[in-house]
């Protein structure tokens, strides 16, 4: 598998191409990707950040046939270009409109806000709106119809699992948006930060089935306990997840408790929980 450089065109296929911004980190793995779709009029899905080099190599890759610009969500390595670019190429905005709060990128005001099952119907290319709550509220998948290649965003990211960060984020709304994609007939999964994902119904399989084994773990780190908040929790739950990362995942840690609360197997006393019998 080669590796992922950021600035570089790179072909998918004759409708897609792929361009990965300067921002490496834990949260993002190599980089955000951006997608071109079309050949003639186009559309970018998840122009990244606002960086001024990758902004640039979107802007010489399109030249004037962009048409439509897409995001998948807007978290702030996700939106912040896209309405620099449509400044620049009076291309359309599509997607959800973003949640309140900082943790959202606010500059993302799409005049199509797209819903579940809408289509875009472009020259040689139909991208279909798929709703996939979870890591946000208002994440959206598009399926290229003529490839089956879902672009999911943050939705499915290779080589790592997804923060679910609550209050928007929701752990219950994401494993039902991992059951919605094994309906979909897909063959490749374009994901928001790694490389192709070419056997997506195993992929999504897996996802479920960590994310049901981390809920045990939490489950039984409540049992041992037997009441503790996140600070206690996160060591026991996440054991197998390097100390510098447990900021990140009582995130997650906090999003598999409230999903037990729904469930009734777990409940909070101020920030003490406590398993449920």
């Amino acid at each position: 598998m080669s590796e992922i450089r950021p600035g570089e065109v790179y072909t998918l296929s004759d409708r897609i191409r792929r361009i990965t911004a300067p921002n490496p980190g834990v949260m993002t793995g190599p980089g955000t990707n951006a997608y071109v779709v079309g050949t003639e009029s186009l559309a970018l899905i998840d122009p990244g950040p606002n960086i001024e080099s990758h902004i640039e190599a979107l802007l010489r890759l399109v030249g004037t046939r962009l048409r439509w610009i897409l995001c998948t969500h807007a978290h702030h390595d996700h939106s912040p270009a896209a309405q620099i670019i449509h400044a620049a190429t009076q291309a359309q905005l599509i997607g959800m409109p973003p949640p309140s709060g900082e943790r959202h990128d606010q500059t993302f005001a799409p005049s199509w806000p797209i819903k579940d099952g809408e289509r875009l119907q472009g020259p040689g290319f139909t991208l279909r709106a798929v709703h996939t709550p979870g890591h946000a509220s208002n994440h959206m998948c598009y399926l290229l119809e003529e490839e089956r290649a879902l672009f999911t965003g943050d939705h499915v990211m290779q080589g790592s699992t997804v923060v679910i960060g609550p209050p928007d984020g929701c752990m219950s709304a994401y494993l039902q948006s991992l059951e919605k994609l094994l309906d979909l007939d897909v063959a490749r999964f374009a994901p928001g930060h790694g490389h192709p994902i070419d056997t997506p119904q195993d992929e999504v399989r897996k996802l479920i089935r960590h994310r049901l084994g981390r809920e045990q773990k939490v489950l039984t780190a409540l049992n041992k306990q037997r009441r503790g908040n996140l600070d206690a929790l996160v060591p026991l739950a996440y054991d197998d997840v390097s100390e510098k990362l447990h900021p990140i995942a009582k995130r997650s840690l906090y999003a598999h408790l409230l999903k037990l609360e729904i469930d009734g197997r777990a409940r909070s006393e101020g920030e003490q929980w406590i398993a449920c019998d």
